[in-house]
């Protein structure tokens, strides 16, 4: 059972906003990056991928572009909204590739494994506080 998006929180301390229904992301696929006990990976980080991006998760065994209609999957392209794994996002980070990242559908779980900092440095939304950005 997908957990109440709802009752979730962002890394901004806010509720989780949705990540995106075009294609359909999430664990859950409910298009949040909504998080439960099912979720061993933690698909939290609501990126905006890229191709540079798409390109290093398919060079490290994480093929993103590739459709896979028998699990329901398009592939993505640049410019889609994914709930990507948290360590993920952070090998590309780490890479010098870093997606994009929407903050308030980017779930707190993400912070388990990503710093804030290196959120904030690749947001590409505006958070509710703009002190944060002085």
């Amino acid at each position: 059972m997908s957990p109440d998006p709802t009752e979730e929180r962002n890394v901004l301390g806010g509720a989780l906003e949705p990540c995106g229904t075009d294609p359909m992301t999430g664990f859950y696929r409910d298009g949040s990056c909504a998080s439960g006990p099912e979720d061993a990976g933690l698909h939290t980080v609501c990126a905006v991928v890229s191709a540079e991006f798409l390109t290093l998760q398919r060079d490290l065994g994480n093929d993103l572009s590739t459709p896979r209609p028998d699990y329901g999957f398009p592939g993505l392209k640049p410019g889609d909204r994914w709930c990507v794994v948290a360590a993920r996002w952070l090998q590309a980070y780490q890479a010098g590739t870093a997606a994009g990242v929407v903050l308030a559908a980017t779930n707190a779980r993400a912070l388990e494994v990503v710093p804030i900092e290196a959120l904030r440095q690749h947001a590409v939304d505006v958070p509710d506080d703009l002190s944060s950005l002085e």
